[in-house]
């Protein structure tokens, strides 16, 4: 299905194994490497960090923290035309599920959306928002607050998030904050599905459609862009 959407990026928010073992993040690496996308990022998650398995996951899939830019589509046949500033920072704490950024990260976050002109995507594992129908609350980022602070601070469009195995999306204060669920496992909570999120960003909107793998059906959701693209 990713392979038939031919999607500009591929993001995985992370916990690609159980518990951060080589031959767990091999696995992985073989179905990731079906994805027939240019650009594919992987995050690791609070699981593949135990065990000392970041040490693997930097092998096999490189660095925990990216900064890349990107042009990407914005209309049907890619007539139009954005550059998208990707920003992905690993948010894990070896062998615990909390997580937590740094006080060292905030400024280097404001440093790589500094340019005004990119739509702005950043990445991480851990919730930075409560997310409903997940149980008591658990496991949100430890300095989620500052780093939401750092993340508004420059106008940043969309946060992309796992770790929870629930999709949501909430907008806050112009950004547009998108959890996924878990789409290769039943380790979901309550009566929701493993499921994967499609996110379509247009020159006014950004539309998030979490697709459900159990029922063939999709859950859409649209925001308008606050931060609309300047025109050249």
């Amino acid at each position: 299905e990713v392979n038939v959407l031919d999607p500009d990026l591929v993001i995985v928010p992370g916990d690609l194994t159980a518990n951060g073992y080589r031959d767990e993040f091999l696995e992985a690496q073989e179905y990731l490497g079906c994805i027939k996308c240019e650009n594919v990022i992987v995050i690791a998650g609070n699981h593949d960090c135990r065990n000392v398995g970041y040490l693997h996951f930097e092998e096999i899939f490189g660095r925990r923290y990216h900064e890349a830019e990107y042009p990407f589509k914005v209309a049907e046949g890619g007539a139009v035309q954005e550059r998208i500033k990707v920003v992905a920072a690993d948010s894990n704490k070896p062998d615990l599920n909390d997580g937590e950024l740094g006080r060292d990260k905030y400024g280097w976050i404001k440093q790589q959306f500094q340019d005004p002109e990119p739509f702005k995507l950043f990445a991480l594992h851990h919730h930075l928002v409560g997310i409903p129908e997940t149980g008591r609350e658990r496991n949100i980022l430890l300095d989620s607050g500052d780093v939401l602070e750092a993340l508004s601070s420059v106008q940043v469009d969309l946060v992309l998030a796992g770790h929870r195995h629930v999709p949501y999306a909430w907008a806050v204060d112009g950004m547009l904050i998108v959890t996924s669920g878990t789409c290769a496992t039943w380790r979901t909570r309550g009566t929701k599905p493993p499921s994967y999120n499609i996110i379509r960003v247009t020159h006014d909107d950004i539309t998030v459609t979490m697709r459900d793998l159990a029922h063939e059906c999709d859950v859409v959701h649209a925001f308008s862009r606050r931060h609309a693209p300047r025109e050249s």
